[in-house]
């Protein structure tokens, strides 16, 4: 299947470093309407773009600003080069800009410290699964008094320059021919990576379905007018169907009048956590079992098929399983319309010839991207462990995070682990309720 890279990490870089808002706008507003005034509006984000535009500016006439400094008696206000705005604005976040009697190497400094200063505080913007001290080192010039780093960034910066992402600075310890490194996500983390002497394994986290698949799911939902989502999450992975339905147009997908999730009781409490995510009405049906060993999810979602379709109305299914038993619902429904989302792994060659021989559009919830639903996982996770400390109070806190990821069913990186360890685990505290009846519980919860 066709898939395309994202741009959601290099259009928040090329914003956060400085790049020109006439180039910001030409390159990710059109992909990401509205992005532009989103950050502008965010504070955090605001003040590292104002840091790197002067940084940058300094950097590009260090010496005739020097001068200036120097002999004419001037300031960054009365230094045409500086956006004003930029300066402004930072003065009234109470960011000190300005500096008394100084000359263009400690306004240097100057700048280079109020960005460490500020820069962790745009970590949330960027997804966990991506190692911030990467992405952080690119924003901070290195010091050392010895030698002059400013110059010597200066001049390979200046050697290298139609190598930098949009001719703009950051810090990079060997420049080199690389294309634009922000022409897509998929390019720039990897080179980023590759800057630290590491390689990075999760493309599926860059990477989207198509525009063709999106679009014959639009024209399916549209050409339906009333549309039903109905999953069986027996066979089906929660966090790809999140990441599929967040991956859509939001427009598009409210034509859509429900999601209903037919959930086997042996299923993740992930289900569970769904709706509060979604802005479609979400129907959770949990089946139990007779007993043990058979599940009753197919015969449950075909009669609930066949209620929306005589009952409500819903015209056109779309059907999220890889079991091939799903067929017997698509047959007991010969009227009705179908698209049918699978996943490669567990979907077998009949099934999909079976689809295709009938008309019937398939497409897989693995192609869309997965690096954008931390909000999902962090939820479910949230609720997991909340699950199993109702449980049992007394737990070693690595065998409790390898029981919430297990049952969550979400393989992390270290680093994704890490992060959620540090967050809700190391900050477990003993509480008492009303009643006298103690609970452990994250002070983030």
């Amino acid at each position: 299947m066709e898939r395309t890279n994202t741009k959601d990490i290099v259009s928040k870089v090329a914003y956060l470093i400085g790049v020109k808002k006439t180039v910001l706008y030409n390159q990710f507003e059109t992909e990401r309407p509205g992005y532009l005034k989103e950050l502008d509006e965010n504070q955090n984000a605001r003040t590292i773009r104002s840091l790197c535009k002067l940084r940058m500016t300094l950097l590009h006439r260090f010496k005739k600003i020097d001068d200036m400094l120097r002999f004419e008696l001037k300031n960054l206000k009365t230094i045409e080069f500086f956006d004003k705005d930029d300066i402004k604005q930072l003065e009234k976040w109470e960011i000190p800009v300005i500096l008394v009697n100084s000359r263009s190497s400690l306004y240097m400094e100057h700048f280079n410290d109020l960005i460490q200063e500020h820069i962790d505080a745009c970590k949330d913007l960027f997804p966990e699964w991506l190692k911030w001290e990467y992405l952080r080192s690119l924003f901070l010039m290195p010091k050392n008094k010895k030698t002059d780093v400013p110059k010597a960034e200066f001049a390979k910066y200046m050697a290298n320059m139609e190598f930098y992402p949009y001719q703009t600075y950051i810090y990079w310890q060997h420049p080199k021919d690389c294309g634009n490194m922000l022409f897509n996500d998929n390019k720039f983390v990897n080179i980023l990576y590759e800057m630290h002497n590491d390689y990075f394994f999760e493309t599926e986290k860059v990477l989207d379905a198509g525009e063709t698949t999106k679009t014959t799911i639009y024209d399916f939902i549209e050409r339906g007018e009333r549309t039903a989502i109905i999953v069986d999450c027996e066979n089906s992975d929660v966090y790809k169907l999140y990441a599929t339905l967040k991956n859509l147009n939001q427009e598009e997908l409210q034509k859509v009048k429900k999601i209903i999730l037919f959930d086997d009781v042996h299923t993740t409490r992930a289900w569970s956590c769904l709706s509060h995510f979604l802005d479609i009405e979400v129907e959770h049906i949990e089946v139990e079992r007779v007993n043990d060993y058979k599940s009753l999810v197919d015969i449950k979602m075909t009669a609930g098929a066949c209620k929306e379709f005589y009952s409500n109305d819903i015209q056109s299914f779309i059907l999220v399983s890889s079991d091939s038993d799903y067929w017997g619902l698509i047959s007991s429904l010969p009227d009705a319309d179908f698209l049918v989302m699978i996943e490669y792994g567990k979907c077998g060659k009949d099934i999909k010839e079976k689809l295709e021989n009938n008309g019937i559009f398939y497409c897989s919830i693995d192609d869309f991207c997965s690096g954008n639903i931390a909000e999902l996982k962090s939820y479910a996770l949230q609720e997991e462990l909340k699950g199993q400390l109702e449980q049992a109070l007394n737990l070693n806190a690595h065998t409790l995070l390898e029981t919430v990821y297990r049952n969550c069913r979400i393989q992390a990186s270290e680093t994704e682990q890490k992060n959620f360890y540090d967050r809700y685990l190391r900050t477990l505290q003993l509480t008492m309720d009303a009643d006298g009846n103690y609970l452990i519980k994250p002070k983030t919860f």
